[in-house]
């Protein structure tokens, strides 16, 4: 039986919280008619904020409400798939190393070492690089960064549980790895790995916005932040309080999902 999710902290909370607000506003946006985040108007370059764009418009006379919206929601969608994918490769190869002996602790830890060998953002410009634009290079790339400190935690979490009385009695009465794996290992783990997928989730989004930033991740006109950002640079002079748009929601972002990994109550 699996144990409970331990209770949130206040600091957890408000993070849980930022990240509620974003989401829900980014899928309630387009319902309110603000579903078009490409489509130009260049008579309406820098409009200001009214009633038909709360949020103004950029350079192309673009919604900032509806491009910020897509931006969201690409975002949460890119870290949902890398934290979800990034966390059960590095679970499962944690456990296997740890359970499947020392030569294939030492394959596993050589390909871990391997991977960190180069810095990760470096890692994802150059599997970003492959097919400059694609949304699945850019999630192989981030799920193949993160992955190795889920491993490198859960195998030095299961390496001394092996060894305890209460593993080795389940063992001896002949229950089932998986049976072993949810009842003694799981509830061990549980809680880092879920602090480990709120820190992803915030690296993953920052990875996706720095390779917006030199134009190797999505390319024009997609709504993306870091893309966003770098576009919005030139007319910073003129139109300041619309690149504070962006930034300003990559700060929440990336603040909510750093306090939701925060210390449990």
């Amino acid at each position: 039986m699996l144990t409970p999710l331990p209770k949130l902290s206040y600091g957890q909370w408000l993070g849980a919280a930022i990240l509620s607000l974003l989401l829900l506003s980014a899928w309630l946006v387009p319902l309110l008619g603000h579903h078009q985040p490409n489509v130009q108007h260049l008579q309406h370059s820098f409009a200001p904020i009214s009633t038909a764009l709360p949020l103004g418009s950029d350079q192309f006379g673009r919604d900032m409400l509806a491009r910020l919206a897509a931006a969201v929601r690409l975002s949460f969608g890119l870290s949902l798939l890398c934290v979800t994918s990034s966390a059960l490769i590095g679970v499962a190869a944690g456990v296997i190393a740890a359970w499947g002996g020392r030569r294939l602790d030492a394959l596993i830890n050589f390909i871990a070492n391997t991977v960190m060998a180069l810095p990760g953002l470096v890692l994802v410009l150059l599997i970003a690089g492959i097919a400059p634009g694609s949304f699945a290079m850019l999630y192989l790339g981030i799920s193949l960064t993160l992955w190795v400190e889920y491993f490198r935690v859960v195998r030095a979490s299961v390496q001394p549980l092996l060894q305890g009385p209460e593993l080795q009695s389940s063992l001896m009465l002949g229950f089932s790895r998986w049976y072993l794996f949810r009842r003694h290992i799981w509830p061990a783990i549980a809680s880092n790995v879920l602090t480990l997928a709120a820190f992803g989730a915030a690296t993953s989004v920052l990875m996706m916005a720095s390779t917006g930033f030199v134009y190797a991740g999505l390319k024009p006109p997609t709504a993306e932040l870091g893309l966003m950002i770098v576009e919005l640079f030139p007319y910073f002079s003129e139109a300041s309080w619309v690149l504070l748009q962006p930034l300003c929601v990559l700060l929440l972002m990336v603040l909510g999902f750093n306090l939701l990994a925060g210390q449990k109550a």
